[in-house]
This record gives C-alpha cells, structure tokens and sequence, in this order.
C-alpha cells in the first residue's frame, strides 16, 4: 500500500519545493493527494503576491499539478470539516481531506495549525518539508538527488545548476535536507 500524504497550500506555494515534492510524488514513493480547496488557496496566494504572473499561466500550473499526479485530487471531504476542531477553523479542510483519504501524514509549514492531540484520533502526523523531505532521504537519497537533479535539467531559461536547486529549497526551509543533501 502506498504511503498516502496531504499537501497543504503552503508548501504547494514555492516554485522549487513545490516541483520537488510533485516530482517525490512522481517517482511512487508517495500518494501525494490534495484538493481544489488547497490549490484555490495556492493560486490566490501567487496571484496576490504575485501580480506579474498572468492568470492564464497560474490556470496551466494547476491543470499540470493535477496531471502530474496520479489520483492527486481528493473529492467527497466536505461532510467531515464541520464536525473536525483545529485551532484555525480554516484549515479543517486539509484535516478532512486527510481523513478521506487515509493520509498518515500532512505536509505543512503551519504546523502550529496542526497539533498533535487533533490529529491523533485518525493516526494521522504533521511534518514540515523539511521534515518530510529528510524522511524520504532517510529512505533513499538517491531517489530525492534524482529529483533534484531532474529539477536543475529542466530548467533551461535560464540554466540552473543543482547547487541553485539546492540553494532555493534551503531559501524554502528545507535546511536540514539540504544539508544531507549535500553531505552526500
């Protein structure tokens, strides 16, 4: 059974660790699941604080999100948010997309949102990127060098090398991954 994850808006926010957490959920190591109410907050967030991307080309990122990964968006969710306590009544709706789908794990920078007593009752944990990036290393670094790598590779215009790559997920927070990045 593949081990199923949530991504919250936040972490889905970024370009560079967003495209490698897409390209972890690629290789099938992970179900990487998320809904249209995660993505909405993701694109509102970029057209807000990005007013230079067109909306045409934030439409394109969702749909190659969705393609990207297989069986990504969660569907049916909405019935469990009002019974479900956060501290942030507005993230109820990542909790129950979790639930849904028997996620073990929600992948968020808020993790103060998420505390563990309210995710305990559906043996259900919370990590940061970093956090979660490191546990995939932990697993196979080959497999999160390969996705860097394949990161670095697509990006032609300009050139970006896998040090850049590593440069932009340590400027996303994933400091303690990059460091076993690079230490090999």
């Amino acid at each position: 059974m593949t081990f199923v994850v949530v991504y919250d808006a936040n972490v889905l926010y970024g370009n560079t660790l967003r495209d490698l957490l897409i390209r972890l959920a690629m290789t099938g190591r992970v179900q990487a699941r998320w809904t249209n109410g995660i993505l909405d907050e993701m694109q509102r967030n970029l057209a807000a604080n990005r007013p230079d991307i067109p909306a045409e080309k934030l439409d394109k990122l969702r749909c190659l999100m969705n393609s990207a990964v297989r069986d990504c968006l969660v569907e049916g969710y909405e019935p469990l948010i009002e019974g479900l306590k956060l501290p942030d009544s507005d993230d109820r709706h990542v909790l129950a997309a979790a639930i849904k789908v028997g996620a073990k794990v929600i992948v968020t920078s808020n993790l103060k949102d998420f505390p563990a007593a309210y995710l305990a009752p559906w043996d259900i944990e919370v990590k940061s990127p970093d956090d979660f990036v490191l546990d995939q290393i932990d697993l196979d670094g080959r497999v999160v060098w390969a996705c860097v790598q394949q990161i670095a590779d697509s990006r032609t215009s300009p050139p970006e090398t896998v040090d850049d790559v590593l440069d932009a997920l340590e400027a996303a927070g994933l400091v303690e991954a990059v460091a076993a990045l690079r230490a090999g």
